[in-house]
């Protein structure tokens, strides 16, 4: 897209961003007095019909593919790469059953959005070692009420030309402490989307979500967190090169 032409397209994407969480805002109000587990959900719901109609209102056709059949009444732990700020919306898109993200606290501080934030997600401060641990904790008492938890376990964007940046063990100690599988998913188009290095660089097209097989903890001892994220790290690697990533092997763009 011409400059005058994306920059228009991003203004036309920022404000029908807007006048959505607007519009949406006393409904999300309502939802969070049911509370962090009726009201997250309800929560959920409601950024689920936000993703839904701002991505179509910009153009951004979403198609979630499954590698295999996924069982939606069963909780996970959610894994996906990360490449950039529309992931945020993509996740809420591809993922169809109640979740918490766990999110970075520091969003939380914007006005209005902030609110919705703190109701849909988990947060954490990975600065401060309290707040990690309170984080934990409640993403575990998530999982132990069924209800699924996404995390990012990049940390930040990959903001090289390899498929992955090294992997977090929060999510897979996590998962080895509660028995609970990782669900690894791969957000192909976000680089093309939405490059990381500019938020006025939104494009309208395709958008894909790539449900992998889930990683059972079964036959993992529960102190074996670095070889449950380098199984991890392996399989989505390997897949993200199988499905010719856009930003592999290319130097980060301007």
């Amino acid at each position: 897209m011409k400059r005058p032409v994306l920059f228009l397209y991003n203004m036309y994407a920022l404000l029908t961003f807007v006048a959505l969480m607007l519009l949406l805002f006393p409904f999300f109000l309502v939802a969070s007095w049911g509370g962090p587990v009726a009201g997250g959900n309800r929560s959920i719901r409601l950024c689920r019909w936000w993703a839904d109609a701002w991505m179509a209102l910009i153009g951004m056709r979403h198609r979630t593919v499954f590698e295999v059949p996924h069982d939606k009444e069963r909780p996970y732990i959610f894994v996906a790469n990360h490449i950039s700020y529309i992931d945020a919306v993509i996740l809420v898109k591809a993922i169809r059953q109640y979740f918490r993200p766990l999110a970075r606290a520091e969003t939380a501080a914007l006005p209005i959005f902030g609110y919705i934030y703190r109701n849909a997600c988990v947060m954490v401060d990975r600065s401060d070692p309290e707040s990690r641990a309170a984080s934990v904790k409640r993403l575990k008492t998530l999982l132990q009420k069924k209800i699924s938890v996404f995390v990012f376990p990049e940390g930040t964007f990959n903001m090289g030309d390899l498929p992955l940046k090294s992997f977090y063990d929060g999510a897979f100690r996590v998962a080895l402490e509660t028995g609970t599988p990782i669900k690894p998913i791969l957000f192909l188009d976000a680089f093309d989307r939405m490059h990381y290095s500019r938020l006025a660089s939104l494009t309208p097209g395709p958008s894909r979500a790539v449900y992998l097989e889930e990683i059972s903890v079964e036959g993992y001892d529960v102190d074996e967190v670095a070889r449950l994220r380098n199984d991890v790290y392996a399989i989505m690697h390997q897949k993200l090169i199988a499905y010719n990533a856009a930003w592999i092997g290319s130097s980060p763009k301007s």
